[in-house]
């Protein structure tokens, strides 16, 4: 029987990585933001002073660039050519340059094979935009994590304000999330779009541990009882 492959989708905001982190470790199984990776690269194109809608100089940028993920006592750590960049993947900018990196098929090409590589042998709650359509097709949990764009946008205003990193204001936040909702669901490579056997999960009125406690449900609906 293969491992246990839970397979969360959604937009950008809606909470998968939140909800995905939490899942691991009540379920004591491997997180793997998926996400993270196009970070990484966008990232690095961004230091490099290079379009992240450069299909050509991207796809060589990748070419030359080491991006893995690291596991300690069970928190996930994304290296770019061994520098630790958990932290500074997760700015707006590099969250708008890893949605246009994502939709380049050479790009999603080789971050799937290592995606899937993982998954293969260890059970994982994987999160993104096409995990339970491309990256996992076969997973035996699918939920698709969403939530309107106005509350995702106020989450994000309180999350950075909270952080103190706030440099925009709540209307900005949201008219990026729309853009980046129309990008995703709009890409010719892996669209965001829910899988036909993916359950819906609308969170805008559910508290995280609401969400979480629904998505376990779900775990055990699906006949995974004793991963609870």
């Amino acid at each position: 029987m293969k491992p246990l492959q839970i397979a969360i989708d959604g937009p950008s905001g809606a909470g998968k990585s939140t909800m995905a982190k939490i899942l691991s470790k009540r379920l004591g199984i491997m997180y793997l933001d998926t996400g993270a990776m196009y970070r990484a690269l966008a990232l690095k194109a961004i230091r490099s002073g290079i379009d992240t809608h450069d299909r050509e100089k991207i796809s060589s940028l990748l070419h030359d660039s080491d991006i893995s993920i690291e596991f300690e006592d069970g928190n996930q750590k994304v290296l770019l050519d061994g520098e630790d960049v958990s932290d500074k993947i997760r700015t707006d900018e590099v969250s708008m340059g890893a949605s246009a990196v994502s939709a380049i098929p050479d790009v999603r090409l080789m971050l799937v094979e290592l995606q899937q590589n993982i998954a293969s042998d260890n059970p994982v709650v994987m999160d993104g935009r096409d995990i339970g359509t491309h990256v996992l097709p076969n997973a035996q949990v699918k939920i698709f994590l969403t939530a309107s764009a106005s509350e995702r946008a106020l989450r994000r205003y309180n999350e950075q304000r909270e952080k103190g990193i706030l440099s925009k204001s709540l209307e900005e936040l949201e008219k990026e999330i729309e853009i980046r909702d129309h990008n995703d669901s709009n890409r010719s490579e892996s669209p965001l779009r829910q899988a036909e056997d993916a359950i819906l999960l609308d969170t805008s009125n559910l508290t995280i541990e609401e969400s979480v406690e629904k998505i376990l449900e779900i775990v055990k609906a699906k006949g995974f009882s004793d991963a609870l």
